[in-house]
């Protein structure tokens, strides 16, 4: 194993890892199917949409997400300093609660004052990235890490706090009911480094490919 193919996300590759080392997981990925993965590049964007997806279905937060972006020029995504000069009202008026409003400007303020850190999330590590993260208030641990999957494709994240997942895994490996965390992390150690992959066919168990 390469340290290139160890430390990118490749779905194609890790699968057949998996399948060799796991046999256990040959039924879920050869009954599943799920999306690769592509990177993002405008942080920002990507948290700020994080934000307005937490506790939503996905066609609803795609909804209240596009009345956001139509506050602005349709030929750009706001930055920080725009989103800062708007009023709370009118993202409350695109659907968006007090709360998501106050933390998407706490992001635009951790932008604008840290633009070194915010805008080089590709050259820190997992852990640095969550610790980075989590101290916007309004950013948990489980953004953080859809942020690392589905933003800087990561290939060793199991949100392991996620429902669709644990319900996902106690279907999977039939279990009468949800899995503890510490079991769900401990037993996660064998997929070692590739639970990215893990959890998306995971999700995509009860619910069909994640969509972020």
């Amino acid at each position: 194993m390469s340290v290139n193919q160890a430390e990118s996300f490749n779905l194609e590759y890790s699968v057949k890892e998996l399948k060799k080392n796991n046999p256990d997981l040959i039924k879920l990925f050869d009954s599943i199917k799920v999306n690769t993965l592509n990177p993002g590049k405008n942080y920002f964007k990507a948290l700020t949409r994080s934000i307005i997806y937490q506790q939503l279905s996905g066609r609803a937060a795609q909804t209240i997400f596009n009345r956001f972006k139509s506050i602005y020029s349709d030929n750009h995504f706001p930055e920080p300093k725009e989103v800062l000069e708007t009023d709370i009202e009118t993202f409350r008026a695109s659907g968006i609660s007090y709360n998501k409003s106050c933390y998407i400007k706490n992001i635009s303020t951790a932008f604008l004052d840290e633009p070194d850190i915010y805008n080089n999330f590709e050259k820190m590590n997992d852990d640095d990235v969550i610790n980075t993260l989590v101290k916007v208030k309004g950013i948990g641990v489980w953004t953080a890490q859809m942020f690392l999957m589905f933003t800087l494709n990561r290939p060793d994240i199991f949100p392991a706090t996620d429902l669709a997942i644990q319900k996902g895994y106690r279907s999977y490996f039939k279990l009468n009911e949800l899995p503890t965390l510490n079991d769900m992390i401990n037993h996660s150690e064998m997929w070692i480094p590739y639970r990215t992959t893990v959890s998306l066919y995971l999700w995509g168990v009860l619910e069909g490919p994640f969509e972020w």
